[in-house]
């Protein structure tokens, strides 16, 4: 399936090149052509949102928080409506999790401004009570970016963030390599295939003392790592053995720095995300 987009400027914005074309028709004898705007038809392939529905006897019930400061919280509904889900975002102050749900998703964002620092105001909002009992009782959970911060604060993934080494906010395409998809989130993808996936952060860096590091990998909890498009350590922002994604022992609690949110479409420079996404389809 391809999407056709007619791309054009809107009225009032400059058009040089559309005053340029209008120019040279004039030149051409064609007097009478006026408010020539010049356009880009942007052809991509897209892949049926519902594609894997047929195999189901429903969709996923897909739970999304929402605090003050979040702003993935859209962007993260569309991607899992994009595979044919269904979407319900939560308020931080709601004191449960709507029953039969079976993913938690704590998107991106600024909680709370990330006063303090990111997640530390957050891991107090009644609704992370509810998340922590979701996850103790086996229920799947999957934090990104600001959402992994949340889920490190509330102590339900192991290690910590800090402010990126070089203190810069750092927003790029980044290429991840699969580390473990012995787990339901990266079961469609094979251990070392890269992803290309956005990142867009101040406080990436990942912590773990060694100890506790060496447990990581004992159990299988790496998941990702930075590295370049050949497959090379290339490490954005200073976290620990270049660590982007990590899970908790019992494998039902995620969480990542990159955005597969932000992945969905080829025209947004990649679909890495709608692999990793896919995982929690039934």
């Amino acid at each position: 399936m391809k999407a056709i987009v007619n791309v054009y400027l809107k009225e009032g914005v400059l058009d040089p090149q559309g005053k340029a074309v209008h120019h040279a028709l004039g030149s051409l004898g064609f007097d009478n052509v006026s408010d020539v705007r010049v356009g880009k038809q942007i052809v991509t392939p897209r892949q049926h949102r519902h594609r894997r529905l047929q195999h189901r006897d429903r969709p996923m019930n897909v739970v999304v928080l929402q605090f003050p400061g979040t702003n993935c919280e859209f962007d993260t509904r569309y991607a899992f409506e994009r595979l044919g889900e269904k979407v319900t975002i939560v308020w931080h102050e709601e004191e449960m999790i709507p029953a039969n749900t079976d993913l938690v998703v704590v998107p991106g964002g600024f909680s709370y401004g990330d006063y303090l620092r990111s997640g530390a105001i957050a891991r107090f909002s009644p609704v992370m009570k509810a998340v922590r009992s979701y996850a103790d009782n086996g229920g799947y959970v999957l934090g990104i970016c600001n959402g992994f911060q949340i889920l490190l604060e509330s102590h339900l993934l192991p290690g910590a963030m800090k402010r990126n080494e070089n203190l810069h906010f750092v927003s790029k395409h980044q290429y991840l390599k699969v580390e473990n998809n012995d787990n339901r989130f990266l079961r469609h993808c094979e251990v070392g295939e890269l992803l290309n996936i956005p990142i867009a952060h101040a406080e990436g860096n990942y912590y773990i003392d060694d100890e506790r590091l060496k447990a990581l990998y004992d159990n299988g909890q790496v998941l990702l790592t930075y590295c370049d498009e050949n497959g090379d350590p290339d490490n954005p922002n200073g976290s620990v053995d270049n660590i982007a994604g990590i899970c908790n022992e019992k494998k039902n609690v995620f969480g990542l720095m990159p955005h597969p949110e932000r992945a969905m479409e080829t025209i947004l420079g990649s679909m890495d995300g709608v692999k990793m996404l896919e995982g929690f389809l039934a």
